[in-house]
């Protein structure tokens, strides 16, 4: 036994990092152990191993769970699902996303050949069904999610049309017999949709108000409305929320942070509502329950251009339409163009229309869960440079992690509908729901290629120790989640768009590619705990005795 209480290494892998000392280090470690075994019970050689091992620097302390410095080098070493024992082929095209059921006994995968399948997850993993959505106008499936009891999966998928086209919707499968159940509209597609919970879920719509400006609407919708709509309203509007300089609503997700749901977490009431009278992208209500009114933007009764309205004097609520009226009769011209213009308008229609939250409605009890509503959008251009979908399994999920690509340093955007050119390299960051601030350092390693307006989403997720993200550059990627390192690169033949950790097993991963293949990676230790036991050769003596025996 080690020093930390697990089974030793293996001699190759002691030899193999051995090779990474120096010469003088070998001699000594020669002279000092004559045996790998005394090697690994040397507690100060493995923390040295380890730091010029990972190339971590030293003010970076040991896992606080980690009993010694060689149980933390066997996990970094030993648990990465980094080695590929299946390839998973039955799709005929891109395969874009992949989802685990909270039990990890199924997964899902979606992909451009218009099908979602759902696989087995075994020792061999096995295609359980598959559905073809191409009778339902579906161009192609993009993104799926079971819900919190696995008993229903929500499908994403985007309908045929035009490139430009901007239509999708939801569908939602039985798991108990694979029957589709209900289909709701989404508009954008890339509003993608997610669970509330184990009933009801969340779609999009989008109004265009004009050029550059819109209005998203997110709607609470019930699984089974297929069945149930003739008798309960099965639609309610939760939100609608002001688009400028042409930017949209997109990737929502709830995290259920009841957990956390304590004063130091969410904003003070007079905070939230300063934030919102400034906020780019601030919520508003018109007071409509129905989606048919949707169709029909109101016209704000109280819009301007604040700046004018204070060079003259003229109170926001009193002289608005007078102020119009001159602006179209030419007696007042605004030094701006017909783009800012429209952004200054729906600023300010946006801002005398939100409502802060129903005193009466706001839950003082501790034990009442909080919900956070997460998304991507723009605030300078149309592009949200957010390539990544956040999540974090664990309960309650405090932690973020957000795939972006970065504008050039001190770029200036005049025009929204031409933003600037965006990096190649995908930073992934790390929020806390708790404090609602960026932690630690930015990880790096992976790469995308795709300009600004044909970006598309790399889905990354997170275990309990490690994190994984798709890329470009033909591979995926694991980072370890409290050094901060890349432990591993997987090679696809082609992008790959999507990773998927098993929620009850890290030391299992999948990939998903544009190679039409899903690929299953599991840990050196998984792989050798699956493989046949060899049987012993008996002891020289035991069979000498056997041989007098007889």
């Amino acid at each position: 036994m080690a020093a930390g209480g697990g089974p030793l290494l293996p001699d190759s892998v002691l030899y193999e990092i051995f090779l990474y000392l120096d010469h003088a280090d070998v001699l000594s470690v020669g002279l000092v152990c004559q045996q790998w075994r005394a090697v690994a019970r040397d507690e100060f050689l493995w923390k040295e191993l380890f730091y010029r091992y990972y190339r971590i620097s030293r003010e970076v302390p040991r896992h606080p769970a980690a009993v010694s410095w060689y149980d933390e080098f066997q996990r970094l070493y030993d648990t990465i699902p980094c080695v590929e024992v299946q390839a998973l082929k039955e799709h005929s095209d891109q395969v874009l996303h992949l989802s685990f059921s909270h039990s990890g006994c199924l997964f899902a995968s979606c992909s451009k050949d218009c099908t979602v399948k759902i696989w087995s997850n075994e020792l061999d993993i096995s295609l359980q069904h598959s559905s073809n959505m191409r009778p339902y106008n579906w161009s192609y499936t993009q993104f799926s999610q079971f819900n919190s009891d696995d008993s229903l999966l929500l499908v994403s998928g985007v309908f045929v049309g035009p490139h430009n086209s901007s239509s999708g919707e939801i569908a939602v499968i039985s798991m108990e017999n694979f029957t589709l159940l209900s289909r709701v509209r989404n508009k954008p597609y890339d509003v993608f949709g997610c669970w509330l919970n184990e009933t009801n879920l969340i779609s999009g719509n989008l109004h265009r108000i004009g050029r550059i400006t819109s209005c998203s609407v997110l709607w609470l919708n019930n699984a089974f409305q297929g069945i149930e709509s003739e008798n309960v309203n099965v639609v309610k509007r939760l939100f609608k929320i002001q688009n400028l300089n042409a930017s949209t609503i997109r990737t929502v997700m709830v995290a259920d942070c009841s957990r956390y749901d304590s004063p130091d977490l969410l904003l003070d009431y007079e905070e939230q509502l300063a934030a919102s009278s400034t906020s780019t992208c601030p919520v508003f209500d018109l007071g409509s329950d129905s989606e048919e009114e949707e169709a029909k933007p109101k016209q704000a009764p109280e819009p301007a251009v604040q700046e004018l309205l204070d060079d003259v004097g003229v109170p926001a609520e009193d002289g608005l339409q007078q102020l119009f009226d001159d602006i179209m009769e030419g007696r007042v011209r605004p030094a701006m163009t017909d783009t800012e213009l429209e952004t200054k308008v729906a600023e300010l229609f946006v801002r005398n229309r939100t409502k802060p939250p129903e005193l009466n409605l706001l839950s003082t009890d501790s034990n009442s869960k909080t919900k956070y509503l997460i998304f991507t959008t723009g605030c300078l251009t149309y592009s949200p440079h957010q390539i990544g979908r956040f999540r974090d399994p664990s309960a309650p999920p405090r932690y973020l992690y957000v795939n972006s690509r970065a504008w050039p340093r001190d770029c200036v955007i005049s025009d929204p509908m031409q933003p600037p050119p965006i990096a190649e390299e995908i930073d992934l960051h790390v929020f806390d729901l708790k404090t609602m601030k960026e932690v630690k350092r930015a990880l790096r390693a992976h790469r995308a290629y795709t300009p600004n307006e044909e970006c598309f989403f790399i889905f990354l997720d997170v275990s309990r120790d490690f994190v994984a993200s798709g890329a470009e550059d033909r591979h995926g990627y694991i980072w370890d989640r409290h050094y901060n390192i890349c432990l591993a690169k997987l090679q696809h033949d082609n992008v790959v768009n999507s990773v998927a950790f098993s929620p009850v097993e890290q030391e299992l991963l999948l990939t998903a590619s544009d190679d039409a293949t899903i690929k299953v990676w599991r840990s050196p230790r998984a792989v050798r705990s699956q493989q046949p036991r060899r049987p012993r050769p008996r002891k020289l003596l035991f069979s000498w005795l056997l041989n007098q025996n007889s």
